[in-house]
């Protein structure tokens, strides 16, 4: 039996944890936590936290694993460089998926962005369009930027030069080695994104809707599940989906 703490129970990730677990043999949720509750005081009880709290609390999250020797599963977005750096320093003590997502579907979709990367090569044109719901409070998205990771390590560019968010004005002709990121918001939409290769003559296109926040859910739980017992450091969902080469 795999005990898990959901951190940020009251959140609509949390919510969808909660309900997801219920149908997911072998898996007890032994406590569901929230701001101002005490992780501290529950951890004891559990093999693994899962974060779907904030960035500037994961940091915070991590120590106190760290310090109990509990595993941790990541699901929050939009740390600051300072802040991944302490999350990090932390899985030196203690196994965590970090994945900007945990749907299968787009973890397929990063693994085909890097092929079709390499495949179709510097002849075309990269460009990320992201959707969300208006209520979200980042951007771009963490799975966004995730594939735009990917093109730029395919390209072996860096991302800080080469990124352009959104265009306005009289910008010039579009360079062969910006990558274009735009982020859009409205309505209740759960997560779209389409990564474009476009070329003279031809385009490609790589999209992924999601339409419930429980295909997240069920991959944060199999990744709790997974982790579990796994050496000290860093993994993502294409660890625990067997994707990596």
């Amino acid at each position: 039996m795999t005990n898990v703490i959901i951190n940020g129970s009251k959140g609509r990730m949390g919510l969808s944890l909660l309900a997801c677990a219920k149908q997911i043999p072998g898996l007890s949720v032994v406590a569901a936590i929230d701001s101002g509750d005490d992780l501290r005081a529950v951890l004891p009880k559990a093999d693994v936290v899962i974060d779907f709290s904030f960035h500037t609390v994961t940091p915070g999250v991590a120590a106190i694993c760290a310090d109990q020797g509990k595993a941790l599963v990541i699901g929050t977005t939009g740390h600051s460089d300072e802040e991944k750096s302490e999350i990090r320093n932390h899985a030196k003590r203690i196994p965590m998926v970090w994945a900007s997502n945990y749907s299968t579907g787009v973890n397929t979709l990063f693994w085909l962005t890097r092929k079709a990367a390499e495949i179709l090569g510097p002849s075309f044109d990269l460009e990320v369009i992201e959707m969300h719901h208006r209520l979200k409070k980042d951007a771009p998205s963490g799975t966004a930027t995730t594939l735009l990771e990917i093109l730029g390590n395919v390209r072996k560019v860096q991302l800080r030069e080469a990124l352009r968010h959104g265009r306005e004005g009289i910008t010039g002709e579009r360079t062969s080695s910006e990558i274009g990121i735009h982020a859009v918001r409205g309505g209740d939409v759960v997560g779209d994104h389409t990564v474009i290769f476009a070329a003279t003559g031809e385009r490609v296109e790589l999209t992924h809707k999601a339409s419930s926040r429980d295909t997240f859910s069920q991959g944060a739980l199999r990744a709790s599940q997974w982790v579990i017992g796994r050496p000290a450091g860093v993994y993502d969902m294409q660890d625990v989906l067997g994707l990596k080469a």
